[in-house]
């Protein structure tokens, strides 16, 4: 991504730091990936007759993580979109969220917080990225209109300078074709009225010597 639109430990206003933050068009993208662990561990490996204490521990301590994520996180007014990413390291603890404890995954939805894998997280960001790589296109597009159009503007003035220049030259032109024609005019004139002195000398009688 944009080096300028990607931070860790991303600091609000309010003093509290978010793991990572994405800034798009849109708004602020909060990213939390401290997801609670221990009771779904614990969970896990207990034997069924603990199993249903460890699940309800395991549920409250992820309603409150969420809680924290929407009351740390999103943050309209601090540019955030209306909603934040909460990472679940692992694809299996995502999978009971969403298919075996549904009344995790509406509670999350409820607080606009949405819950990645390590999968989805990276189609998410997959997305976010098209989203980037599609908005670069879009003000390359913009600034190669805005270069054609300042191409077209100076084309016209240069068409405009060229037909001015091309009507001066051809002003020049015809006034020295008018110019040359005058002269021609003249020194044919000239040249026959030359013509005519020296036939008038030929013809003048020849003085006798005393």
């Amino acid at each position: 991504m944009p080096k300028e639109s990607f931070y860790l430990q991303y600091r609000f206003k309010t003093g509290e730091i978010v793991d990572a933050a994405i800034r798009t068009e849109n708004g602020i993208i909060s990213i939390d990936s401290k997801f609670p662990l221990e009771h779904f561990n614990a969970y896990n490996s207990a034997a069924d007759s603990e199993k249903p204490n460890l699940q309800k521990e395991f549920i409250r301590d992820v309603k409150k993580h969420i809680d924290d994520i929407a009351n740390k996180y999103i943050l309209p007014e601090e540019g955030t979109i209306d909603y934040a990413l909460m990472y679940i390291p692992s694809e299996s603890v995502y999978y009971e969220i969403m298919s075996n404890l549904p009344e995790l995954s509406d509670y999350s939805y409820k607080k606009r917080v949405l819950p990645v894998s390590p999968a989805t997280f990276y189609a998410y960001m997959r997305t976010i990225l098209i989203s980037f790589e599609g908005k670069k296109i879009e003000e390359q597009a913009k600034a190669i209109l805005t270069s054609l159009r300042a191409i077209k503007t100076e084309s016209g003035k240069f068409g405009d300078s060229l037909r001015v220049l091309t009507k001066h030259i051809n002003d020049t032109k015809n006034t020295s074709d008018l110019v040359n024609n005058r002269y021609s005019s003249l020194n044919s004139k000239i040249s026959t009225i030359a013509t005519l002195e020296k036939k008038d000398d030929e013809q003048l009688p020849l003085t006798e010597e005393l």
